[in-house]
């Protein structure tokens, strides 16, 4: 398992799996942002670490950026890296705002370097 604070200030590249409004799978909700993963990591739920793209107006497939923060669960295993522009910054209030979608149904703190 990665300790996914060596990403931050980092630049990553994220392989989007779900981009800007797609629909969930399951749940059903559509994705305001891209999210996706960091290829050939190993996060706390045993799968690829998750990230979301913020600053991306678009539907894209890839992006690399600046690893600006990250949202660790307290309440779950499953950090997301928070991926934007690099040179582009959000407060803690925008992400939360941004990640609101799907980060509503736990408790988490952002983490920043």
């Amino acid at each position: 398992m990665i300790d996914s604070k060596i990403f931050l200030g980092k630049e990553v590249m994220v392989k989007i799996d779900r981009e800007l409004g797609s629909k969930h799978p399951k749940h059903g909700f559509i994705y305001p942002i891209n999210y996706g993963y960091i290829p050939n990591t190993v996060s706390g739920n045993e799968e690829e670490l998750d990230a979301y793209v913020i600053g991306v107006f678009e539907p894209i497939s890839e992006f690399t950026g600046e690893c600006i923060a990250i949202i660790h669960r307290t309440d779950d295993n499953d950090d997301k890296l928070v991926v934007a522009p690099e040179g582009v910054n959000y407060t803690d209030d925008q992400i939360n705002a941004l990640t609101e979608f799907q980060e509503k149904w736990f408790t988490s703190e952002i983490i920043r370097k």
